[in-house]
């Protein structure tokens, strides 16, 4: 299989992309009024997305959290995609990207693990992508999501 992550520039282009990802992963992304607030927000952020043999797999956007911290702010790889090596190449094309831009390090906000088999994979995921926990607001979202901050150091 090809694997090729490509940055996008154009808002349509990041719209489309957005919804039919996180559309098509109702498990992690299941309100949409929040999906919609990502959707939205991330048309103006620098937007990664991966295409499997031509086909759209997943997507990678960053924020901005202080001068010296990128954000994970959203990402997403569709079901038939997972454990073909999608994420791992979306994140070292975003990791790539926070340097160039000037950032020391990355964080990335999830649901703690133990609480959803479908967020238990996203923190495995980050965990082997090297991301430490920082630390877990219980209640920053609600009490049954609780906020599990991850920390990379991306390095100079």
């Amino acid at each position: 299989m090809e694997i090729e992550v490509k940055e996008v520039t154009d808002q349509k282009e990041k719209e489309t992309i957005s919804r039919e990802i996180l559309y098509a992963l109702p498990e992690w992304f299941g309100l949409p009024e929040s999906t919609e607030e990502y959707i939205t927000d991330s048309q103006d952020k620098p937007f990664l997305v991966c295409y499997a043999d031509g086909k759209i797999a997943g997507y990678m956007v960053l924020n901005a959290t202080s001068a010296d911290c990128a954000d994970v702010f959203v990402m997403g790889v569709k079901k038939e995609f997972h454990r073909m090596g999608i994420g791992s190449k979306l994140n070292a094309t975003y990791e790539t990207m926070a340097k160039k831009l000037g950032y020391t390090y990355s964080q990335v906000k999830t649901v703690q693990m133990g609480h959803y088999k479908e967020y238990d994979i996203t923190n495995r995921f980050y965990l082997a992508m090297g991301y430490k926990e920082l630390e877990c607001f219980p209640t920053l979202w609600d009490e049954w999501n609780p906020c599990q901050i991850y920390i990379k150091y991306l390095g100079k």
